[in-house]
């Protein structure tokens, strides 16, 4: 007896996973997603009925004898964050979909898609998707090979040349060969492209028919059932009525039966409990959906979606492994499942960030990108924002402001406080990062600025003629601000880089001000100054600032403006007259 191949579908963001499944059951889970992307693994069963009759006309002309009892979808996400989902996919996967916008081409997550594949070893063929978006496509009834060869000549000649597209990208990042799908000659060294819309339907035969083909061709001993202990992961823990709390489960080894030992991860010790109700999908039905009608069943074999109603799942977490076992084999079971739960939930840095997430699963996505990013992680947990989560991110404070943050992905914050601690929040994973680079961007800015009003700012000041107010004790005349910003406390030099004085005040229409811009025509007080000795009008003068000012004012000279930019040029200048490595 054979099982149903499980099938993960990968893709980029938006480029039409979850619609080719809703086009095949009819129903509109990509609607419900948030952002449009699906941001958990969910599973769907097409049964075979549902496949033949989708291509019976395909089916009478190859004359085939399908023995396979369905497909097992696993939909996953497509950004780059979820690599850690998708590779359990990949993993878990007897052939994937590759689903490529035929429009918009490889993507940076569909390569990344492409590296998993080859690094499981799991055969996939490509869909490209959204062939209804080429300039002029008609949409044809019957087969698509009729429906290409009956548009335009013109049209037909783009969509040749977005297949090759595909074909001459795959081959360039991957060395692997790819055809039409009805052009491919030997499809163990050649990968089939099935060009298909899932707005119209057009290619979805075609593409059921190459799954079942190749699953029954090259896959038939794989797919044979074991009958050996179940294993599975997580995908939601829900409170149903008339149940209670139960775990939706995907099933991808061995057999489970009611009254059958299993062992789930948790964030503690691992739950173990007694399988006291087993609960399928009706066939199309698709897991995540709260309207999902199930049927009680003794026994589930692999590959399947499965609802497990059982005592003590309150401490059971989405996203965490899950075994059947002998009564005798439980503590090497939790051995085992608290090994693969750790490697997740671990302090990677002595100082970093708070990550939570909704899901083990979740969180492995979000630490991977933040790794990545070369982000630290302090503390890594699943479940809602806590009071704990705030004083370890509190306790980064002093250190280092950058990490005094919290990053969650679909979980509430249950303390609402923030205060120095900054919280960022977001349904869609990789929004988060956005967010959390456009802050720490800020932030850096807000404290390079801070640290640079620190330094002598560079500024050039004109003695104005005939506005001498007092010549000494202290001296008092009118300059013109030439560049820069003239602040209280700036020491001034003349051209040849002689210190004259100290700016003590500056009064605009009798009113004191801290600093005076660019532009600007103030009186400056000058202590231990005589003008017509220590300086004269008509001079030009500049901010005496000290070398190692002018070093730090370097690195970070993108906070200067345009004209204080080119004023230290001059004052590096002036002092290089007499010290050529000055300020180097």
């Amino acid at each position: 007896m054979l099982r149903s191949p499980i099938c993960v579908m990968l893709a980029h963001v938006d480029h039409g996973k979850t619609s080719i499944l809703d086009r095949i059951r009819g129903t509109a889970v990509a609607a419900k997603e948030a952002g449009g992307i699906t941001q958990c693994i969910g599973a769907s069963v097409i049964p075979i009925s549902t496949i033949k009759d989708i291509c019976k006309n395909i089916l009478h002309q190859l004359k085939m004898d399908v023995t396979i009892p369905g497909i097992l979808f696993i939909d996953s996400p497509g950004h780059a964050a979820f690599q850690n989902l998708r590779r359990r996919g990949g993993n878990l996967a007897d052939i994937a979909i590759l689903v490529v916008d035929i429009n918009e081409g490889f993507k940076p997550q569909t390569l990344e898609c492409i590296d998993i594949l080859r690094h499981y070893k799991t055969p996939f063929v490509i869909a490209a998707n959204k062939i209804d978006l080429i300039a002029g496509w008609r949409s044809k009834e019957g087969s698509l090979l009729q429906g290409i060869s009956q548009q335009e000549p013109g049209v037909a000649a783009i969509l040749e040349t977005k297949l090759y597209e595909i074909v001459g990208k795959l081959y360039e990042i991957s060395q692997l060969q790819a055809e039409r799908f009805d052009r491919v000659q030997d499809f163990t060294k050649s990968i089939a492209i099935i060009p298909m819309s899932a707005k119209t339907g057009e290619g979805l035969p075609e593409l059921l028919m190459m799954l079942t083909g190749l699953a029954q061709k090259f896959m038939e001993k794989s797919l044979e059932v074991s009958k050996g202990h179940a294993k599975g992961t997580v995908l939601e823990v829900k409170e149903d009525k008339g149940l209670g709390k139960t775990v939706d489960v995907i099933l991808y080894d061995g057999s489970l039966a009611v009254n059958d030992t299993i062992v789930i991860g948790s964030l503690t010790e691992p739950v173990v409990t007694k399988v006291r109700g087993l609960f399928v999908p009706m066939p199309l039905a698709e897991m995540r959906d709260k309207k999902t009608k199930f049927k009680s069943v003794r026994n589930a074999n692999a590959a399947c979606g499965v609802k497990i109603s059982a005592p003590q799942l309150e401490n059971a977490v989405s996203g965490m492994p899950v075994v059947s076992c002998r009564p005798e084999d439980v503590e090497q079971a939790k051995k085992e499942i608290m090994k693969e739960v750790e490697e997740v939930l671990i302090d990677t840095d002595e100082r970093g960030v708070v990550a939570k997430a909704d899901s083990l699963g979740s969180l492995e996505a979000l630490i991977t990108l933040l790794k990545g990013k070369g982000i630290a992680i302090g503390k890594a947990s699943v479940g809602n924002i806590t009071k704990k989560d705030f004083s370890d991110a509190l306790s980064n404070y002093e250190k280092d402001p950058l990490t005094s943050v919290i990053i969650g992905f679909n979980v509430k914050n249950d303390v609402q406080e923030t205060g120095k601690v900054k919280v960022i929040l977001n349904d869609i994973i990789y929004k988060l990062m956005d967010e959390l680079e456009a802050w720490q961007i800020e932030e850096i800015k807000k404290q390079e600025a801070g640290q640079i009003d620190a330094l002598v700012r560079p500024c050039k000041i004109l003695v104005m003629k005939g506005y001498v107010f007092r010549q000494s004790n202290p001296a008092v005349c009118g300059v013109d601000v030439l560049g820069g910003m003239l602040k209280v406390g700036t020491p001034l030099m003349n051209g040849e880089g002689e210190q004259v004085g100290e700016v003590k005040s500056i009064q605009h229409e009798q009113e004191n001000l801290s600093q005076a811009e660019s532009g600007k025509q103030v009186a400056i007080s000058l202590p231990g100054v005589t003008i017509g000795r220590t300086l004269h009008e008509g001079d030009v003068l500049f901010s005496a600032i000290p070398e190692d000012d002018f070093r730090k004012m370097k690195e970070m000279k993108k906070h200067l403006k345009g004209d204080e930019v080119e004023i230290i040029k001059e004052i590096a200048k002036i002092h290089r007259k007499e010290n050529p490595v000055w300020g180097i």
